[in-house]
């Protein structure tokens, strides 16, 4: 084959399917490479967790994988000695989720109250700032005193950990609004309603979301906090009891399942925001093309 027949095949310029298809490509195997090496950090920390509970440290006061495998498998095939697991993961889960919705709602509306009133603000800031510095445990007991313990508690307890998280964030996102598009739709008429409903909200939906994914972190650990502090049932309760009994397989259990409910939740907050925000650049497809 002559020379002149091969250099023009070797130059021909790649078509964007092939581009395309090229990074969709490398994209997968970062992807790939990325779960693998979580799968080996995994297997490597239990792994010499097991070891070193084996030959030395004590597997009493530290457990070990093994251990904690065994009190999962028993939880979710016979139960535990307060009834089934799944009423236990209930119970908990029912807590922080209201607790989560009532919390989230009386931060996003008195989020951007204040933050659209520098006079409110200015009156309320000491009184927001004392109430967050408040340490949440002690509300936890104190809750427990004024209502029980039965499911308001642990609601209360939640509603306090999840307004502050929202609330500080939509008060900055309300305040960061483009004066000039505020401006813009005085000019042409528009209302203290309509601009707060077409442009603050709309504004703000980005800062409001962001902070769901670390409220509801906070609303499980409200719901666990209030359960220990007192509660009939309820992750906190077993992991209470099993405290009380020197059960420290018991106690790990219990912090692996509230860990999975809160995944599954960050993933369910994280579709929920890219749905919500889809006129959003998207930046993870960035940096994506930028890796490649």
């Amino acid at each position: 084959m002559s020379l002149e027949t091969v250099l023009p095949q070797a130059v021909q310029p790649e078509t964007e399917e092939m581009i395309l298809a090229r990074q969709r490509k490398a994209v997968g195997r970062r992807r790939r490479n990325t779960w693998l090496l979580r799968l080996a950090i995994v297997v490597a920390w239990l792994g010499s967790w097991e070891l070193a509970a084996t030959l030395w440290i004590d597997p009493f006061f530290y457990s070990k994988p093994s251990r904690i495998w065994d009190r999962l498998a028993g939880w979710f095939t016979t139960g535990t000695d307060f009834g089934s697991i799944w009423y236990q993961l209930w119970v908990t889960v029912e807590e922080a989720v209201f607790g989560f919705v009532l919390g989230a709602l009386a931060g996003v509306v008195l989020g951007v109250l204040l933050g659209r009133s520098q006079y409110l603000a200015d009156v309320l800031a000491p009184f927001i700032k004392a109430a967050n510095a408040v340490p949440r445990i002690v509300l936890a007991s104190l809750f427990v005193i004024w209502f029980g313990l039965g499911l308001a508690s642990k609601v209360a307890t939640v509603v306090v950990l999840v307004f502050f998280a929202v609330f500080f964030n939509a008060f900055t996102g309300a305040r960061e609004v483009d004066r000039n598009l505020i401006d813009n739709a005085r000019i042409l008429g528009a209302g203290r309603l309509q601009v707060l409903r077409a442009i603050v909200l709309p504004s703000a939906t980005s800062w409001i979301l962001s902070s769901l994914h670390t409220a509801f972190g906070f609303a499980l650990i409200g719901a666990v906090v209030g359960e220990y502090a007192g509660s009939k049932a309820g992750i906190g309760f077993l992991i209470a009891n099993s405290q009380g009994t020197f059960d420290s397989a018991g106690i790990y259990a219990a912090m692996i399942i509230i860990t999975v409910v809160a995944l599954v939740a960050e993933w369910g907050i994280g579709h929920l925001e890219n749905r919500l925000l889809r006129w959003r650049p998207s930046m993870s497809r960035t940096t994506d093309t930028a890796v490649v």
